[in-house]
């Protein structure tokens, strides 16, 4: 395919370069051809101007002292260009003198021919201009086969006696030299035409290999990547599109490696999430069906079972609300509705996880009252998620702090911290992606799966609001987001203070 479009994109340049050449050339030996005819045509015009002003107006008593004077006039004319020549006819064309034919004496002097019978010039071929003061004069452009037979350019002008028109001056001279100058110039520009035009192949294709090579090696990344294989990258050189276009592609890449990797821990995860409290419902329930488990023991590993059940229920929920999120089934009811209530509620929940790991915990909101614009039940979900997280990597005794405060632009921000293990820094780009888990170890997050997170950020998302994290080691992280702020009659200054 690439070698069929560069093929394509090759004869389309080679064949603009051919007309725009031969265009160019056309141009040039035009505007050379113009340009020498315009310089001859003066030449000629004022040649027979100085020829005719010799018997204007005069009174002339015969022919022969008309003639004589011509030929006067004509003889150091002809003899200063050996490459004019002067043609004299009475006022129907007919011509007495001609310097066409004329031989040399003995001095080396051209003396111009003079009879009766030397032809007939028809003025009807030549046309009208004006000089450069306004005067009128013949012109003649190609052969006068009476006269000569190769190209030439002739001006004629009148001569005059008072008002009758005797006859006519033309002077003659070939185009040979011109011709043979344009055709020079035509072969020049057409040879300089082709190995301009070579060069140029050459160079477009160095140039189109260089642009084109990159495109092939990510055809074939791709296509390994259809085969699974992701951990394929293409070369890069340079900083022009097509370098950013090799940055994106490999970025890309990695995207697509590191969403494989943490689809496979991801599968991994709640393989073992669903086998683990699975065999220990069934262990647990064949146990007490068998009567291996006494009854008095009973109530101790149903309650066991319970919590597993519970366990698989959030997993299931999870998944299902990553779907509903990704898909777009979810909607979301918005309203105004206190956020700090909400995460008051939220807090009192985890009062037995809080209690069992000594945890300091601090609950500042800037008023009372904290009212937002969102949808209520999503936002108890973000704040949960990030609550569950933060007593779950917290260190023994640490503090835990939820803050609700006042942003910039109608903001409500709500923070939630924990003194615990932070997030290594390269792990934090990342920390919102599905099936994300910083702790691959399971050493903590033994229960979770690298969903909570993604679904806080899918939330905060569609709410049109940013969430971030901090991390910092020796102090701890924290997990921030912002919500609209919503209306309320209820604004109190002082802040709440519950410790537990």
């Amino acid at each position: 395919m690439f070698k069929s479009t560069f093929s394509k994109y090759l004869a389309a340049f080679v064949l603009i370069i051919l007309v725009s050449f031969l265009t160019l050339s056309g141009i040039i030996t035009s505007m050379i051809q113009e340009y020498a005819n315009e310089d001859k045509e003066n030449s000629l015009i004022s040649a027979s101007n100085a020829i005719a002003d010799h018997v204007m107006d005069k009174e002339i008593e015969n022919v022969k002292e008309y003639i004589d004077m011509l030929s006067v006039a004509v003889t150091p004319i002809i003899n200063l260009d050996s490459n004019l020549n002067v043609v004299i006819t009475d006022k129907s064309g007919r011509i007495f003198l001609s310097t066409i034919n004329s031989e040399l004496d003995e001095d080396g002097v051209k003396k111009p021919e003079i009879s009766e019978n030397l032809g007939v010039v028809d003025m009807s071929l030549f046309f009208e201009k004006t000089d450069a003061d306004g005067e009128l004069y013949l012109v003649h452009m190609g052969t006068l086969s009476d006269l000569l037979a190769e190209r030439h350019i002739a001006c004629a002008k009148q001569i005059i006696t008072g008002d009758v028109v005797r006859g006519y001056v033309v002077t003659l001279s070939s185009t040979a030299e011109e011709d043979n100058l344009i055709s020079i110039t035509r072969r020049a520009v057409i040879n300089s035409s082709a190995w301009v035009m070579l060069a140029a192949v050459i160079a477009v294709y160095f140039i189109t290999e260089r642009i084109i090579q990159p495109l092939r090696n990510m055809t074939l990344a791709s296509k390994q990547f259809a085969k699974g294989d992701f951990e394929t990258r293409v070369t890069v050189y340079g900083e022009d599109e097509v370098s950013e276009l090799g940055n994106a592609f490999n970025n890309m890449a990695e995207s697509l490696e590191n969403l494989e990797k943490m689809r496979n821990s991801f599968l991994a995860s709640v393989s073992h999430d669903l086998r683990t409290p699975m065999t220990t419902i069934s262990g647990f329930i064949d146990g007490i069906t068998s009567g291996a488990i006494p009854v008095e023991k009973h109530e101790y590993y149903l309650g066991i079972i319970s919590a597993e059940v519970h366990r698989l229920s959030r997993l299931v929920s999870q998944l299902l609300d990553v779907s509903r999120l990704e898909s777009g089934d979810r909607k979301f009811n918005f309203t105004d509705f206190d956020v700090a209530e909400v995460a008051r509620i939220i807090l009192i929940s985890f009062e037995q996880k809080i209690d069992t790991k000594r945890l300091e915990v601090e609950f500042d909101a800037e008023n009372d009252e904290m009212p937002v614009y969102a949808d209520k039940d999503a936002v108890y979900q973000v704040i949960y998620n990030l609550c569950h997280n933060a007593i779950k990597f917290s260190s023994e005794g640490g503090r835990f702090v939820i803050k609700i405060s006042r942003a910039e632009n109608k903001k409500i921000r709500i923070a939630v911290f924990d003194e615990g293990q932070i997030i290594p820094p390269e792990d934090i780009p990342m920390v919102f992606e599905r099936f994300y888990k910083s702790d691959k170890s399971r050493g903590l997050d033994k229960s979770g799966v690298g969903l909570g997170l993604y679904i806080c950020k899918t939330i905060v998302d569609a709410h049109d609001e940013n969430i971030y994290v901090k991390s910092v080691e020796g102090i701890g992280t924290e997990f921030c987001f912002t919500l609209k702020e919503g209306e309320s009659h209820k604004r109190k200054s002082a802040p709440p203070s519950v410790e537990i």
